[in-house]
């Protein structure tokens, strides 16, 4: 079984990548560092191999696939940068990187694999549960992430009978929070773990084994699976 996992350098896609391999699965990893990439596939050993590509470079992605050969699943976790604010502050070149930092190449990803992706294989998309949070200062993310999960039962009837599933993933502590700084980082996250049911984040961990059971459980398509700690328990 052979899986790509577009963003599977670092958080949750290294940790997918590395699950997967566990369970014997030949895994190629991408993301845009060369830095990144070599240390990835230090982490991951023998079943994986891997390139550093832009997944916002459309020609290059389809490069990729054709030189790849046949593809099982296909995983993209890719995050993006910007989107978060009040509504007040947006700019049409913040909500445009927005899209195109997520949106668009998860899309086009999916895209450029279809030449070359099994029949009987998956797409899975990595998206966020801010698509279904009513929270202040989140509306351009849960625009593009809500984007994303709307097309997902649309794409698993129209790509059938490859299956198309995607990931929603609430507060998982990864790299993803750096901007904010480390004290900023740590009291967001003891606070969040506070107001959770499992009274924890998440971690990449967590994600990961969501992500292999869409991958390999074949009886599963035009699925989102939330993985958010209870948090849209809440009132």
């Amino acid at each position: 079984m052979r899986v790509v996992i577009v963003g599977g350098t670092s958080g949750i896609g290294l940790a997918a990548a590395a699950r997967l391999a566990a369970g014997g699965a030949e895994v190629v990893v991408t993301g845009r560092s060369e830095e990144r990439l070599r240390s990835a596939l230090k982490q991951l050993g023998d079943q994986a191999r891997g390139e550093a590509v832009d997944a916002r470079d459309t020609e290059a992605m389809r490069a990729l696939f054709e030189g790849l050969g046949t593809v099982d699943h296909l995983v993209v976790t890719l995050t993006g940068r910007g989107g978060a604010g009040p509504l007040s502050s947006l700019t049409a070149d913040g909500l445009t990187e927005a899209v195109r930092n997520k949106l668009v190449p998860h899309l086009l990803t999916a895209q450029a694999a279809l030449g070359v992706l099994n029949p009987e294989g998956s797409i899975t998309f990595v998206t966020a549960a801010s698509a279904g949070a009513a929270l202040p200062g989140i509306a351009t993310l849960a625009a593009v992430n809500g984007a994303i999960e709307a097309a997902v039962p649309g794409l698993a009837v129209e790509l059938a009978p490859i299956r198309v599933n995607a990931v929603s993933p609430g507060v998982i502590d990864t790299d993803w929070w750096s901007e904010i700084g480390d004290e900023a980082r740590a009291a967001f996250m003891e606070s969040a773990a506070e107001s959770l049911p499992v009274r924890r984040v998440g971690q990449p961990e967590d994600v990961a084994a969501t992500i292999e059971y869409v991958v390999r459980n074949a009886y599963t398509t035009g699925i989102v699976l939330t993985v958010d700690g209870g948090a849209r328990l809440k009132a």
